[in-house]
């Protein structure tokens, strides 16, 4: 079974997300810089999607709802 089918919420994960298909894309186009930071890789599994968007000041209802409509095309 792939993780496509488990829904993305505010308390998954980066490195949960990243594991999606094209997910990384959705998350450049919202302004997420978590992506080419030096501690992405060691914060990934830590870092959930309501922190990022607290953080960043992203939309996180926009966000989710981009990538949970990304995994069913």
């Amino acid at each position: 079974m792939e993780k496509q089918n488990k829904k993305i919420d505010s308390n998954s994960t980066l490195g949960e997300v990243l594991s999606h298909k094209k997910a990384e894309e959705i998350l450049f186009k919202h302004g997420v810089p978590c992506l080419s930071c030096p501690m992405m890789a060691i914060e990934k599994n830590e870092l959930t999607i309501s922190h990022i968007c607290d953080a960043y000041g992203i939309d996180m209802n926009k966000l989710l709802n981009d990538l949970n409509n990304l995994k069913i095309k």
